[in-house]
């Protein structure tokens, strides 16, 4: 990580730091002897507790993903999506907690069944019923954002499943201010709890709705052109007006929104595949699921509605005069975009590893960059096994790995091999560079 973003991070950690200590000072200013005084009183008070905390975490993980843009800048996306998806379960298991505490608790008290309890407190409390359905979304998001679960659905699945955690932070919201004892009668730590949530809904309306609804009015995108690049394999070439002033690099993704049947109503995150310019931007798309496949019915003159750009895999990070670039299949798009826009006067050598010769998508313009730059192309086509991704196997080709920046883009499994082919090399972590292909439109 480099020292501003270090800085950045450290910063970023210490504001988490102050508001879990004012989130856990809200329940110790207000508590009681009594809420400490038996058994089940200790149970239903560290259930409040743990509702606290797992709100706030919450509320903090919708903020990492707000977009907000000086935040993306100075940190980084990839930096915020993991922070997100680390602070997610520990979210996910705090709130739990606490509907199963406080079950345990009010049950025992009145010597009830937990179903039954249950059962009487969300008819008994006020806001209850809202804040009990939105914990089922809240779970079912969590459950289908683990890796194995997210393996087995399609994107479209998991972004529809997955917004409904903004729902279910919404339905809890009243049932917390109107029967939390720490909030009634205590208006400023009520005041404190609706800043929260009123805060992050703002910015979230603000960065991924009202800003990019106006950019993208503003800048007139629309489709000029879908060009076949392969089997199941397009470019969507699309054009607009002073696309410049956005600032976008090749290497960093957007979230497209194509407005028309089928495609609207979503976001899908997809790499610049050549380098923008002041009038037009690509994406190359792989058949992938139900929007990807439909993505060469798309018709010229369609507007785009987009957010980004995003991410910091661009070319100014690197250090060194030797550049390595190592994609797998279509992971080859944002590095043949990033290509472009290199320092001349630096080494390239490109990796270029595929299952056939046909999911060399783009080679013609690989090849015509490398002629142009006096870059080297490596295609290797085949199996794992034929091309394992190791630094003595890489080094088979590119002898100065050691001392390279190191960029790549493709599967997981193509991302986490080079990685450790690269730190097995003593290379630094801030020269390597990578773009696994996740779900980034959280």
């Amino acid at each position: 990580m480099s020292l501003g973003k270090r800085y950045n991070a450290d910063w970023a950690a210490i504001v988490l730091g102050i508001g879990v200590g004012l989130t856990a000072a809200l329940y110790i200013e207000t508590t009681r002897s009594a809420d400490w005084s038996s058994t089940y009183a200790i149970v239903i008070s560290l259930s409040r507790v743990s509702a606290l905390l797992g709100s706030f975490l919450a509320i903090v993980g919708l903020v990492l993903v707000s977009r907000i843009s000086w935040v993306e800048r100075s940190v980084g996306h990839d930096r915020l999506v993991i922070w997100h998806r680390k602070l997610g379960p520990w979210s996910m298991y705090l709130i739990a907690f606490h509907v199963l505490l406080v079950v345990i608790g009010y049950a025992g008290n009145d010597r009830a069944k937990l179903g039954v309890e249950l059962w009487r407190m969300i008819r008994r409390y006020p806001w209850m019923l809202p804040a009990f359905v939105g914990f089922v979304f809240f779970a079912a998001a969590g459950v289908t954002s683990y890796k194995k679960a997210r393996a087995k659905m399609s994107y479209e699945t998991w972004w529809t499943v997955h917004l409904y955690t903004y729902l279910a932070i919404v339905l809890s919201f009243m049932h917390q201010v109107l029967t939390g004892p720490m909030f009634i009668g205590h208006p400023l730590n009520k005041f404190y709890w609706e800043f929260l949530y009123f805060g992050a809904g703002f910015a979230i309306i603000l960065w991924r709705a009202a800003i990019p609804t106006i950019r993208s009015l503003t800048h007139g995108l629309h489709i000029e052109q879908v060009v076949i690049e392969g089997p199941g394999v397009v470019s969507v070439i699309m054009k607009g007006r002073n696309l410049d002033k956005l600032g976008a690099q090749g290497g960093q993704f957007f979230s497209w929104r194509f407005m028309t049947k089928g495609h609207w109503w979503m976001s899908h995150p997809y790499s610049l595949s050549a380098a923008p310019t002041a009038n037009y931007m690509r994406v190359t798309i792989k058949d992938l699921g139900d929007h990807s496949k439909d993505v060469r019915n798309l018709r010229p003159g369609t507007r785009v509605f987009f957010e980004g750009p995003y991410g910091t895999f661009v070319a100014n990070t690197s250090t060194r005069g030797h550049v390595v670039l190592i994609g797998g299949g279509v992971g080859i798009t944002p590095l043949r975009a990033l290509m472009e826009e290199l320092d001349p006067t630096k080494v390239v050598d490109v990796i270029f590893r595929a299952s056939r010769d046909e999911d060399l998508v783009l080679r013609k313009e690989l090849d015509a960059l490398a002629d142009a730059r006096g870059a080297r192309v490596h295609y290797l086509v085949g199996s794992r096994k034929q091309h394992p991704m190791t630094a003595k196997y890489i080094m088979k080709f590119v002898p100065a790995f050691r001392d390279s920046d190191v960029y790549v883009c493709g599967p997981t499994p193509l991302v986490d091999a080079v990685h450790e082919a690269a730190v097995s090399c003593g290379i630094p972590k801030d020269r390597i560079h990578d773009e696994a292909f996740e779900f980034h439109n959280v």
